[in-house]
């Protein structure tokens, strides 16, 4: 009985620790957010004693969380790339009390990608000369955009000077004549013009200074970046913005593609958002590359082409490398992760089960021994009083004798067997074995599955080590002592909902 108290008492304050629960001050509106925006909250547990708090997870996304739970986060502009327009980010917050213990709560985080302006820095003078066609390329390094987003250039039409044009892609253009020219040695002309990002459409006003001098560009296609040879992985995407310039203005522009050496590059992977600017994007695929080969090359052709048939052109060669599929591995890590998890859970059930049989054969086995003591009393009384109440009779004695007699044999029989109620003892060891097998289990179970909640967790070495720390305790040799019903299976399918209940700290992804 103090066995069973003890065992009792254990396990409610081993199923105590997970009763506390973590919340967030305000509920509203800290799931989602844009970049540069920030973020607070606190964290609070309905306890009058607070825990200390800690953050899992939270490794190169600059998220402050002190002791107190006063979280607080601005995602950095180069969180979401600007193509996948948003970012899940998933952190774990875990209480612990100085009893030791703990609680966690899994925050989830959807960061959106917040486009901002152009920049544009103070610009070189254009120097132009006189009755001569004088090209200006507004300087990439004097004009950029904080999210690599492709720009175009308009003119504002009441500040550009007579005569002179501003293409796309920042190329002023201008033919001053004699007075225009003139006029330059007293006052310098300022030209505003607008930059504006796609396809947000996000601008900023800049301003170039014209005076005397002489100026020209050639005709050519640049690509950003220049790089003529690009080494990628199969998961990795490149990408290149591509300007088309001419001397004879945005209109002289004919087309602009490109020429792949492998066909299954689409042409859908350039987008033209100007006639002068244009975007290549493209990512290979797992399935690119044949195993065997490890590195497989292909060249890329650019070309622009004037309404002359003038062509201008650029080649890239790209190197693609064999790559591991993640989320294929992502996938296969998760299948394991859940499969060992389900098949401790399932274990502990049948624990469970069979700790509550244990208990009612133990109440049974104790009735069962005061039962005997009565029924010993009573046979005993019958005996001593039959000769008493018998006839003077020596063969009637006899047989009284014969039947009191084998009725005591009888009795001491069972209780030297105890088929009447099952051996206290014999019980009180199960219950022991069982409760010590289960409460190793869960405390390895939870620890695994708090251990390899993320994904980048599991693809560590410690991963497969870990998994089968488990197995000795799943594949106990006392298990046989508890004779556990064989017939169940092994393992259970159970649904995460269940899973999370019985382990907290689960992960559903």
């Amino acid at each position: 009985m103090r066995i069973w108290a003890f065992t009792s008492f254990f396990l409610l304050i081993f199923l105590g620790s997970y009763a506390q629960h973590i919340t967030v001050s305000d509920s509203t509106g800290w799931h989602s957010l844009f970049e540069g925006a920030e973020l607070t909250f606190k964290m609070e547990t309905p306890e009058s004693v607070k825990p200390k708090y800690l953050l899992e997870g939270g490794n190169g996304y600059g998220i402050q969380l002190d002791t107190l739970g006063n979280f607080y986060w601005k995602p950095g502009f180069d969180l979401v790339d600007r193509l996948e327009k948003k970012k899940e980010v998933t952190v774990i917050v875990q209480a612990e009390w100085k009893d030791g213990q703990r609680a966690h709560k899994q925050l989830a985080f959807t960061v959106y990608h917040q486009n901002r302006p152009p920049v544009i820095d103070d610009l070189p003078v254009f120097y132009v000369k006189q009755s001569a066609v004088n090209n200006y390329q507004v300087p990439d390094q004097y004009v950029s955009d904080p999210d690599g987003d492709p720009l175009v250039f308009k003119s504002v039409p009441s500040q550009i000077p007579e005569g002179a044009t501003l293409s796309s892609q920042g190329l002023l253009t201008w033919s001053p004549s004699r007075n225009q020219f003139n006029a330059l040695k007293t006052v310098p002309v300022v030209v505003e013009f607008v930059v504006q990002d796609q396809p947000e459409k996000a601008e900023t006003r800049g301003r170039i200074k014209i005076a005397q001098t002489q100026l020209d560009l050639p005709p050519e296609i640049l690509l950003v970046p220049g790089d003529s040879v690009v080494s990628i992985k199969e998961d990795e995407r490149i990408h290149f913005k591509i300007y088309v310039s001419d001397p004879n203005g945005d209109d002289n522009i004919n087309n602009v593609g490109f020429i792949s050496s492998d066909p299954r590059i689409s042409n859908q992977a350039l987008i033209q958002n100007t006639t002068v600017q244009a975007e290549f994007t493209w990512s290979p695929g797992y399935y690119f590359v044949d195993e065997a080969e490890k590195i497989k090359t292909i060249e890329l052709l650019f070309f622009a082409i004037d309404k002359s048939n003038n062509r201008s052109q650029k080649s890239i060669k790209v190197k693609v490398a064999d790559t591991e599929n993640l989320e294929e591995k992502d996938k296969f890590l998760y299948t394991k992760y859940r499969s060992s998890l389900s098949q401790s859970k399932t274990l502990i059930d049948q624990l469970d089960e069979n700790h509550e049989k244990l208990n009612k054969a133990y109440k049974q086995a104790k009735k069962g021994k005061k039962n005997r003591s009565i029924l010993n009393a009573t046979l005993g009384a019958t005996t001593g009083l039959a000769p008493v109440a018998m006839p003077n009779d020596p063969q009637a004695y006899k047989a009284v004798s014969a039947i009191g007699g084998t009725s005591v044999l009888t009795l001491g029989t069972l209780e030297a067997t105890e088929v009447i109620g099952k051996s206290k003892a014999d019980i009180i060891e199960k219950l022991k074995i069982n409760v010590e097998i289960r409460n190793q289990l869960q405390l390895e179970a939870d620890n695994f599955a708090r251990k390899y909640a993320l994904k980048s967790a599991r693809r560590s070495k410690d991963f497969d080590p870990d998994r089968d720390k488990l197995l000795p305790i799943l594949n106990n040799q006392k298990l046989v002592v508890l004779e556990l019903d064989a017939s169940k299976p092994g393992i259970i399918n159970y649904d995460n909902k269940e899973l999370k209940k019985t382990f907290p700290d689960f992960s559903e992804q």
